[in-house]
Order: structure tokens, then C-alpha cells, then sequence
């Protein structure tokens, strides 16, 4: 399967990240199953989790913490999204 580069990762409180990819695609990943594991319990702060940027191909955090984009992608569901007025 050949994954598209994220272009952009908005964080939509409480726990969800809106992707959106190279080619225009938009989808929602729930982080709410993750929020319980490892290192991944500091992004039930909402202030940490807000701070979701893209790096090195993938989403990140603070702190190097990170989600692999394989995973962003095929745990995630389609979303259609509004065109954003220039």
C-alpha cells in the first residue's frame, strides 16, 4: 500500500488528530485507544496534546514522541473537509 505524505496534523481536542495528505485526502485518527500505553499517557494533557506538528514524515510531540505513519493511516477513517477560502 502506498501511504501519502501528511501535509498538515490538527489536533482536535479531546483526543483526535485531523491528517491531511499531499493529495488533498483528509482523515481522523482517534488517539483515545493510546492514551492508556507508555509515554502516550502524557498526551492526556490536553496542553501536550494541543501541541501535535509534523516531523520527519510523521506526527510528534514534545519530547520525542511520536506515531508511525503507517499507523496514522490505517487506523484512521476518511473525513471529507471544507475548502479553506483564500
Amino acid at each position: 500500500m502506498n501511504i501519502p505524505e501528511l501535509a498538515r496534523v490538527a489536533a482536535l481536542p479531546p483526543a483526535d488528530l485531523l491528517l491531511t495528505y499531499i493529495d488533498a485526502t483528509a482523515r481522523r485518527f482517534a488517539c483515545g485507544p493510546y492514551l492508556d500505553r507508555g509515554a502516550f499517557v502524557r498526551l492526556k494533557e490536553s496542553s501536550v496534546f494541543a501541541q501535535a506538528h509534523l516531523a520527519h514524515g510523521t506526527v510528534c510531540w514534545p519530547g520525542a514522541l511520536d506515531i508511525a505513519p503507517e499507523t496514522l493511516f490505517l487506523r484512521s477513517i476518511p473525513v471529507s473537509v471544507e475548502p479553506v477560502a483564500n
